[in-house]
């Protein structure tokens, strides 16, 4: 069965690309594609709702005079499924295709490290302010040990407790 899939072609020996006919287009052809729509759409006709992903035979052409870095940005005609009002669309690589996703940690980062920049500079000047903030700091890590050994000690007690000493006291204060 594989032998029947021809993967290439046989050139003669005396074959010559240069002879054969080139096919010069005009620069704003037309030409047709099968396209999905990128978004769902309404038609401004008769408020027909197109969705997302419906595919459409539209004819695409390239928009003289208008790049972004380079890219080429293309015109889409196709024609509304209810009342065949021709719509059109064009790309816009400057405010769309992809996008970063929201990060809340990348947000949590920028605001420390905006407020580290506003404590060093109000301590550049004033020592006072630098030996409150350390303080302050000092007070905050202290908070934070009582808390962490708080824990450790619910866990310790927690961790002491057995089933089997639970059902006990459990039928005792049944009884």
């Amino acid at each position: 069965m594989g032998e029947r899939k021809v993967l290439n072609k046989y050139y003669p020996p005396d074959f010559d690309p240069s002879k054969l006919p080139r096919v010069r287009r005009p620069k704003n052809q037309q030409m047709k594609v099968r396209m999905m729509l990128p978004m769902s759409i309404r038609c401004n006709t008769c408020g027909n709702c197109i969705y997302k992903g419906t595919k459409f035979n539209s004819r695409k052409e390239d928009v003289i005079g208008e790049t972004y870095l380079g890219i080429q940005i293309f015109r889409f005609y196709f024609k509304c499924t209810r009342c065949s009002a021709e719509l059109t669309i064009k790309t816009d690589p400057q405010n769309s295709g992809a996008t970063r996703n929201f990060e809340p940690w990348g947000e949590e980062d920028e605001a420390s490290e905006k407020e580290k920049h506003k404590r060093n500079a109000e301590e550049m000047g004033d020592p006072m302010k630098s030996l409150e903030n350390r303080t302050l700091d000092s007070k905050r890590e202290m908070d934070i040990l009582a808390a962490l050994d708080e824990m450790k000690s619910m866990k310790l007690r927690h961790a002491t407790v057995s089933i089997d000493s639970m059902l006990v006291a459990l039928q005792r204060t049944a009884a």
